[in-house]
């Protein structure tokens, strides 16, 4: 499932990550590379020991949890520290998948929903697309400025090299209450009924089923 959200980040919080961005060192992603991915891996990402890079994931983290369509899409559990990344032109990211476990080796998170939200619009370089590589074929993904693109961390992908200007964007990992992808994409469905039936009509019968029907749904698959 691959679900497009606009307007995840503020228009206050874009400019701020492009602020503290212009501020931050960057240095070559291959530093936190999976040992397949250093091989295709050519970008660069904020250093671990930057100064304000808790205050850049701060805000991605912060946009992210208050993004209804995000919560839906992800079911989230918990979200990795995101990466914010940049591309120059030249760099690219070869395909890859990313790897299923993160984190420190005393408390690793299993990666079921992978995340981008772009910082900077899709004006302002050539290139860059993010290319899903789904059951249906090539997804190509160049949204702008301020949206999100969630899609399941097994399938393979990767970022064209960008020819022109400079990609900017935050990339984050989720484990999520709900494993399956099928079965996010059922609760998805079932809360926009859900939703829709309660501002149609929020005492009739029908609405009190498909309260109950979203809630058993999740209480069979979650995982906690």
């Amino acid at each position: 499932m691959i679900v497009i959200i606009p307007d995840v980040l503020s228009v206050d919080e874009q400019q701020k990550l492009k602020e503290l961005a212009a501020q931050t060192n960057f240095v070559d992603g291959k530093e936190t590379a999976g040992f397949r991915a250093k091989l295709v891996k050519n970008n660069e990402q904020v250093a671990k020991d930057a100064t304000n890079k808790k205050q850049l994931q701060e805000i991605v983290i912060g946009a992210l949890n208050r993004s209804k369509d995000f919560r839906r899409g992800a079911v989230p559990h918990r979200i990795r520290p995101p990466l914010i990344s940049r591309y120059r032109p030249g760099m690219t990211y070869g395909a890859h998948v990313d790897d299923a476990l993160m984190g420190a080796a005393t408390n690793r998170e299993r990666t079921d929903v992978s995340v981008t939200v772009f910082i900077n619009d899709a004006t302002e370089y050539e290139g860059g697309e993010l290319v899903i590589h789904s059951p249906y074929g090539p997804q190509e993904v160049k949204l702008p400025a301020r949206f999100a693109v969630v899609y399941p961390s097994g399938t393979l992908h990767e970022v064209l090299e960008v020819t022109k200007g400079e990609r900017l964007v935050a990339v984050t990992w989720v484990q999520s209450y709900v494993r399956d992808e099928r079965q996010r994409q059922f609760l998805s469905d079932t809360l926009a009924i859900r939703d829709k039936l309660h501002a149609l009509d929020p005492k009739a019968p029908e609405t009190d089923m498909a309260f109950r029907l979203y809630t058993n749904l999740l209480r069979m698959w979650a995982e906690t």
